[in-house]
C-alpha cells in the first residue's frame, strides 16, 4: 500500500525495542496506545544518557547542573514548537496532566466568585472534570454539557448553558474513550462571545494530529508526553499573561512568574530529556527546514497511515455478529483512530482476556471517562473494549485482531 510505504513502517518499528518482544512464541500487538504508547530507542537513550552524564539538580555553577538547565530549556522550546506556542515561556512542566489541572483549579477557586460558572462536559476524562467539580465547594456553579448517544457533544446544550456568568469552559480536544474530536472552533467562538476562558485537554489528540494553540485560541492546553512516544511528564501551555493572573500553589523559593510558578518541587529531569527526544523522533518522520515544518509533515504521514489502519480495523470488526461500535463511524472527520465496542454476551474484560491469549494488548473499562460510560448506559456492563492505533501498528496486526474477535464470535 503506497501510504504505508511512505511511512516506512518496517524501519519505524525497528526503532521500538518493545515491538521485538516475543511472548509464548508470538509477537506482541500493541493496541493499548490510548493508555500510553510504546517508546522508541532514541527516547530511552536520552533518559539513560542524562543519568549517565548529567544527573544533577538545576541552577548550579557546575557543569552537570548547567547541563540540566539546558535539558529543561530545550524541552520547553521543543514543546513550544510542538504546540505552535508563542515561546518556551508559555510551557510549564508537571508530574502529569491531572496534577497540573488540580493546581489550576485550586488557583481559579481563589479568583472566581460565588455565582461564577464553569462548564465541563459529560464526554471528558475525569482528569478534566474532577478538579473543576471541586470548585462547587467555593460556591461556583459547575455545569455539564450533555453527551449525545452518537458520542458527540450536544452543542445546542452548550449554547444554552454558556452565559455572562461563565468564567471557564474545560473540554477535551478528543475523547480517549471513543475517539470523538470536538469542534474547538465552535467552542472558541462561544467562549469569545461570553468572555470566558477556554481550557483544552489534548492528551488523546496529541499523538494523532498537529496542535496549534494560537489557531485554537485557547487560554490553557494540557497534554502528556507518554501518549506521544515519550516518558510520563505532564505539560501545560498557558497563553501569555494567563498563568501570572493565577495564585497557584507555590513555595517562596519558586520563581513567581510563568512558566515556573506552577512547577512544584524538583522536576523529573531525565524524563524531561526524553520528552525532547520524543518530539525529535516524531519530527524525524517528516521533511522541512524547521522543526515545526518537519512536525507538520510528519503528522500528515502519521495521519494517513493511522487512518488506513483504522478503516481496515473498523470495517472488519463492525461486520462481526454481536459487535456494537460505540460512537461515530469513520466517515466522520472528527475522529481519532480509536475504536471502542461492546460484544453481545461477553464483558469487555472477557474480550480483552481472549485477545491477550494472542498477545493483543487491548484495554477494557471506562478509561477514566466514567461519566461518559455512565451516560451511555455501559457502566454496569463493564464499559467497552478499546482498540487504539498508533504509528507503529501494521495492516497485518489489524487482520490478526479481526480474526481473533471473529473467533470469539464462533465460541459464543
Amino acid at each position: 500500500m503506497k501510504n504505508h510505504k511512505t511511512m516506512d513502517t518496517l524501519s519505524l518499528r525497528d526503532q521500538f525495542p518493545s515491538l521485538k518482544r516475543i511472548h509464548k512464541n508470538m509477537p506482541m500487538i500493541y493496541l493499548d496506545g490510548p493508555g500510553g504508547t510504546q517508546v522508541p530507542e532514541s527516547v530511552i537513550s536520552a533518559v539513560s544518557k542524562y543519568y549517565r552524564r548529567s544527573n544533577a539538580n538545576f541552577h548550579g555553577a557546575f557543569i552537570t547542573s548547567k547541563e540540566t538547565d539546558t535539558v529543561i530549556d530545550t524541552m520547553r522550546q521543543n514543546i513550544a514548537v510542538f504546540l505552535g506556542a508563542e515561546g518556551p515561556e508559555t510551557i510549564s512542566i508537571g508530574q502529569n496532566m491531572t496534577s497540573l489541572t488540580y493546581s489550576l483549579a485550586r488557583a481559579m477557586a481563589r479568583v472566581f466568585q460565588p455565582g461564577d460558572e464553569v462548564l465541563i462536559t459529560q464526554l471528558d476524562h475525569e482528569a478534566n472534570r474532577g478538579p473543576w467539580l471541586t470548585l462547587r465547594d467555593s460556591g461556583i456553579n459547575v455545569k455539564e454539557i450533555r453527551l449525545l448517544p452518537n458520542g458527540t457533544m450536544d452543542y445546542e446544550d452548550f449554547e444554552a448553558k454558556i452565559n455572562e456568568n461563565t468564567r471557564l469552559v474545560a473540554m477535551g480536544l478528543a475523547s480517549n474513550l471513543i475517539g470523538t474530536v470536538n469542534d474547538i472552533q465552535r467552542a472558541r467562538k462561544l467562549t469569545y462571545e461570553h468572555n470566558a476562558w477556554l481550557l483544552l485537554d489534548a492528551v488523546h489528540y496529541a499523538p494523532h494530529f498537529t496542535i496549534d494553540v494560537r489557531q485554537f485560541g485557547c487560554d490553557f492546553l494540557l497534554c502528556s508526553a507518554y501518549k506521544f512516544y515519550g516518558p510520563h511528564v505532564g505539560l501545560l501551555y498557558s497563553r501569555p499573561g494567563m498563568l501570572n493572573q493565577l495564585p497557584v500553589d507555590r513555595l517562596r523559593t519558586t520563581k513567581q512568574m510563568a512558566p515556573y510558578s506552577i512547577e512544584t518541587g524538583t522536576l523529573n529531569h531525565a524524563a524531561i530529556a526524553g520528552v525532547s527526544a520524543a518530539v525529535d523522533f516524531i519530527a524525524a518522520l517528516g521533511k522541512g527546514n524547521t522543526l515545526r515544518e518537519k512536525l507538520l509533515h510528519a503528522y500528515k504521514n502519521i495521519g494517513r497511515h493511522e487512518s488506513q489502519l483504522a478503516h481496515k480495523l473498523y470495517n472488519g470488526v463492525s461486520k462481526i455478529p454481536g459487535v456494537n461500535i460505540i460512537g461515530q463511524d469513520l466517515t466522520s472527520p472528527y475522529r481519532t483512530p480509536t475504536i471502542s465496542f461492546t460484544f453481545e454476551g461477553k464483558t469487555p474484560r472477557e474480550v480483552c482476556t481472549h485477545l491477550a491469549k494472542s498477545n493483543i494488548c487491548a484495554w477494557d473499562g471506562h478509561f477514566y471517562a466514567i461519566r461518559a460510560i455512565e451516560v451511555l448506559g455501559l457502566l454496569e456492563k463493564g464499559g467497552v473494549t478499546r482498540l487504539g492505533i498508533a504509528m507503529y501498528n501494521t495492516p497485518e496486526e489489524m487482520d490478526i485482531t479481526i480474526e481473533n474477535i471473529e473467533k470469539l464470535d464462533k465460541s459464543h
